[in-house]
């Protein structure tokens, strides 16, 4: 809805910024620097590593909960979210870790390579949520479409999967038998 408005009315753009809140460009920032401090190498302990998909998954949670828990099928967007979750999940995990990571089972710290992938994951669910807010302020009757809750659904949903099937990845580094380094697969 907003994207198509924009497509025909590119002025649209600067009353639509301009109406933002505040805190919504702060959100924005701190997940920007969330997101770059994933683009470098990095190590990070096997609680850090399950911070980043709770943190997006309950930023996820919020923009459905915010957006359709008035509407009708609210527990048909549930359904999409948690299912296209589990597909992203299924997927992503049993792929193997980005090459160069490597699990320390002596400190329980993983060391990474840097990726933007999280930052790009992070943007789609803020754009998600930001472009989503839009549209409902401006056709609240949105709310009760069938078609764009599912898919606004599936979408949260599939973010929320990849961000997981990452971690898991990880974690499977950490508690499989291994020495007390283990590289990871080829990518």
């Amino acid at each position: 809805m907003l994207i198509q408005m924009l497509i025909d009315q590119p002025q649209m753009l600067v009353p639509i910024l301009k109406r933002t809140p505040p805190w919504v460009w702060g959100l924005l920032a701190a997940l920007t620097l969330l997101g770059l401090s994933q683009a470098r190498a990095r190590t990070a302990s096997v609680a850090r590593i399950a911070f980043m998909p709770i943190a997006m998954t309950a930023l996820s949670a919020w923009g459905l909960a915010s957006a359709f828990a008035g509407s009708p099928q609210f527990g048909s967007v549930l359904l999409a979210w948690s299912g296209a979750a589990a597909i992203a999940v299924g997927l992503v995990t049993p792929m193997a870790a980005p090459a160069g990571t490597r699990y320390d089972a002596s400190s329980r710290q993983f060391r990474q390579p840097g990726s933007w992938v999280p930052m790009l994951l992070i943007l789609g669910i803020f754009l998600t949520k930001y472009v989503g807010g839009i549209d409902l302020a401006m056709q609240p009757g949105l709310v009760r479409n069938s078609d764009y809750a599912l898919a606004t659904a599936a979408l949260y949903g599939l973010f929320n999967g990849l961000f997981i099937g990452r971690a898991a990845r990880l974690w499977r580094l950490a508690y499989r038998p291994a020495s007390a380094s283990t590289p990871a697969l080829n990518a």
